[in-house]
């Protein structure tokens, strides 16, 4: 059997993927030979860098700016996108945001940023590619399925969050989102999982491990003692869109270092 996951002539849409884990997703799903969309919202030239890795490799991508709370933009990137493929094969949901707060202390404004881009933007999104999906149906030389939905999510679907409510709500969301359409899709061959990283090094926290009193505290969280890497999610994304992984949908898989095992009861249970 081969061991590694081959995503050949499969045309991918990573969101969110000009920096962070969608960066390091990218990278994977084009390494595994995905034809690749990278989205971006705001920073155009990151995007475009992120286009000229995958190149330089004799990969095949190009960038489309998208904001994915927004239904046209959305609808947008996808004529885009299958003006350039033709389809899509693989729909990454990574796009997200976090505006933190006490509960109290949190704006209606800030809770329905957080809501619209990391719950809303990945209903937007799924929805087109699965109309794409049902349409084309299975393409045999391709893939077993017809298409492939990874929704990103984070150990805070299960473990709550004091400080982000807003955040740990949408994806404690994406989890029962994910299972509903993986329930519905699948007789149309269609597979939906979730991944739930832990703390993985990225822009986005970079307060929790950019000093190294932060990271001994962050550690404390991590019983494998070390944090995660954009490429270990993008490697378990590029498996779980692969054949290799062709029998699980409506699941998360939580690559997180056992952050979700609760340490804390390691020496006080």
């Amino acid at each position: 059997m081969n061991q590694t996951p081959s995503l050949k002539n499969q045309a991918a849409l990573v969101t969110g993927s000009d920096s962070g884990i969608g960066k390091g997703v990218a990278l994977a799903l084009a390494a595994a030979g995905a034809k690749l969309v990278i989205n971006y919202a705001h920073n155009h030239d990151a995007a475009e860098e992120v286009v000229s890795q995958i190149k330089a490799t004799g990969g095949e991508a190009f960038a489309i700016q998208a904001d994915v709370s927004h239904e046209e933009e959305v609808k947008a990137m996808f004529a885009q996108m299958f003006a350039r493929y033709g389809t899509i094969d693989i729909l990454v949901n990574n796009a997200g945001v976090q505006k933190d707060s006490k509960f109290v202390d949190m704006t209606l404004d800030d809770w329905n940023k957080v809501i619209g881009i990391n719950l809303t933007g990945q209903f937007l999104c799924s929805r087109e590619a699965a109309k794409e999906f049902i349409r084309r149906g299975v393409i045999e030389d391709r893939s077993s399925a017809a298409g492939k939905i990874i929704c990103m999510s984070s150990v805070h679907e299960i473990i709550p969050w004091a400080g982000h409510v807003n955040y740990a709500t949408s994806k404690g969301g994406i989890s029962m989102f994910m299972k509903s359409i993986a329930q519905e899709l699948a007789p149309h061959k269609i597979r939906v999982v979730g991944i739930g990283p832990g703390a993985i090094k990225t822009p986005i926290n970079k307060s929790a491990w950019d000093t190294p009193e932060a990271l001994d505290k962050l550690l404390t969280l991590i019983p494998y003692n070390r944090i995660g890497q954009p490429n270990d999610i993008g490697q378990l994304a590029a498996w779980l869109a692969s054949d290799q992984a062709d029998y699980i949908t409506g699941t998360t898989i939580f690559m997180d270092g056992g952050m979700t095992l609760y340490p804390g009861f390691a020496e006080n249970g």
